[in-house]
């Protein structure tokens, strides 16, 4: 064929004109200026990233006419030969379709042969993974100790698969992937050479959907190019390639922020009648929330984010008066309902419901925030001069309670009404008749069997009496009291409880507590004071402000 696609016809020559991997490039030039070249090497990452290119140029550096040298001259006869694909010393070998273990025997009868006319016989294995573990283990001696004129460049997207008993023998060279920013510059460069008009805009697009491959992004480019005549415009990239518009996606996130749902369900309507795949636009929706709050977090994060410098600006625009717990809170609920849009049968409606579930959830108030206005509660209530401070522990949601107001007991962590957890008695003991009734019947039954025992209840009473627990308030001298929580008279009780009331009773022993009347007072006064504060406006609008409820009430 006459025509050589951009991924060739542009393919780099040296070293310096690979992109994005000088990490590698610079320590191969160092190694072959110091003769220290490995005669085994690894080329592992990400596919279209320059493995093979790059395994090419370090051929071309070691059999060239003036090598090794770390810049070939592409002039001479070897370099030609290796760049047209057909050296005699240079064999680029597909495992893929030559991993069986004959064909790796025939391999390592032939590397005893000196080369043609170069320095080296140099074979590159490309996808090398794909060789079978008898190939590997025939290839194990020859690579470990070949002879001085052969070289091994090994090429992988999947180093894992490797045994480590092949790894072990390589020097291994890690490619990464190339950013937006170099790929769209890159194409730049390619299409002022090809005489394309073509907008950035569209190029940083095309790099986008390449995902770190520059080979990606220059079939990509050569498709854009074959299809379009004269200068290509932005819509027709997009047409061609069968994206979403990033300003299509700017404008869902600003609608999020302005609280527009209808504008929001009005362009995915509109995104899924032009026949858009929606999950890919979730995927997208996706990866720029989490560039906004990438961004939204400081500038020095924003080398974790790959987009055009041009969209950075707009990501500022955007977020500048949005919290940064806001979109955390939305970016959280988008991943975790990804696989509930993967799986789903009709991705718009069940994006068309991510979308109302954002906006049924209000924006979180970050802690600072909650921390000042808490302070400047506190100071209001000391300014009314009263003698009680709120204090909100924890706030729930309102969506996350029961109906009814309720807040938590101090002992049991149960809920119950704030009016009775404010002016309950300290001890809600049942004086009626019939609880002292059942006490002296209880302790005559005792004192027929155990009148030692009867001696020391004689002046202690029921507590507490429910369905199957009874507490007994134990008054006395410290004597009394520990002969009853002796556990020999702790089990005669229990057994008579059981006895009495015909079932297995949980007994709670408690001594009485000696309470003056001036603390009486004090506690009748507390539990007035606790029921103002619960009424004050200063509460009532914290709990409104918080949307929270109040889990405790202290005395100063």
């Amino acid at each position: 064929m006459s025509y050589l696609v951009l991924a060739r016809k542009y393919r780099p020559q040296t070293f310096d004109e690979v992109v994005k991997q000088d990490h590698i490039t610079r320590t191969l030039k160092n190694a072959i200026s110091a003769g220290r070249v490995a005669h085994a090497i690894l080329f592992s990452g990400p596919r279209g990233t320059g493995k093979t290119t790059v395994g090419r140029i370090l051929a071309k550096a070691m059999n060239c006419k003036n090598g090794p040298v770390p810049v070939p001259c592409n002039r001479c006869s070897s370099c030609k030969e290796i760049t047209a694909g057909n050296a005699a010393d240079v064999f680029e070998i597909d495992g893929a379709s030559n991993n069986s273990v004959d064909q790796i025997r025939e391999l390592r009868g032939n590397v005893k042969y000196m080369p043609a006319h170069s320095l080296y016989k140099i074979y590159i294995i490309d996808e090398v993974h794909m060789l079978s573990i008898a190939a590997f283990n025939a290839l194990l001696k020859t690579l470990e100790e070949p002879p001085s004129h052969v070289m091994f460049i090994f090429a992988t997207t999947e180093p894992r698969k490797i045994p480590i008993t092949i790894l072990s023998r390589c020097q291994r060279h890690d490619f990464r992937r190339i950013d937006v920013e170099s790929i769209s510059k890159h194409m730049e460069k390619i299409c002022k050479k090809e005489g394309v008009e073509i907008d950035p805009k569209s190029l940083g697009l095309i790099a986008r959907e390449a995902k770190g491959s520059m080979r990606d992004g220059l079939s990509l480019l050569d498709q854009v190019i074959s299809c379009t005549q004269g200068t290509i415009s932005h819509d027709h990239v997009l047409d061609i390639l069968g994206v979403v518009d990033r300003e299509i996606i700017f404008k869902i996130s600003g609608a999020v922020f302005q609280g527009d749902i209808a504008e929001i369900l009005d362009i995915l309507d509109t995104v899924y009648s032009a026949g858009h795949d929606m999950k890919k636009l979730y995927a997208d929706l996706i990866e720029h929330f989490r560039n906004l709050l990438i961004v939204k977090m400081g500038e020095k994060n924003r080398k974790l984010v790959d987009i055009p410098a041009h969209e950075i600006d707009l990501i500022l625009d955007q977020v500048e008066k949005v919290p940064t717990i806001f979109l955390n809170q939305i970016f959280d609920l988008l991943f975790k309902e990804e696989i509930t849009i993967e799986h789903s049968s009709n991705p718009k409606l069940a994006l068309e419901t991510v979308f109302i579930r954002i906006f049924q959830t209000k924006p979180a108030l970050p802690i600072d925030v909650l921390i000042a206005k808490l302070d400047n509660l506190r100071k209001d209530m000391y300014e009314t001069d009263t003698d009680v401070v709120v204090t909100e522990k924890s706030f729930t949601p309102r969506d996350e309670r029961k109906d009814s107001p309720s807040t938590l007991n101090r002992t049991t962590g149960t809920a119950e009404s704030l009016d009775t957890f404010a002016s309950a008695p300290e001890t809600p003991v049942d004086q009626d008749g019939d609880i002292k009734g059942t006490w002296k019947r209880f302790l005559s039954i005792i004192s027929e069997e155990h009148p030692a025992l009867a001696a020391n209840l004689k002046n202690s009473m029921i507590k507490e009496l429910a369905d199957n627990r009874i507490e007994i308030e134990v008054n006395g001298s410290h004597f009394n009291i520990n002969m009853i929580l002796r556990n020999k008279n702790e089990g005669i009780i229990k057994k008579v409880c059981g006895d009495f009331f015909g079932k297995e009773m949980d007994v709670v022993i408690v001594p009485k507590k000696i309470q003056d009347p001036q603390h009486q007072k004090k506690k009748s006064q507390a539990g007035r004071l606790k029921q103002e504060a619960l009424s004050h406006p200063l509460v009532t609008d914290a709990l409104e402000i918080f949307n929270g409820n109040v889990v405790d009430v202290k005395i100063l």
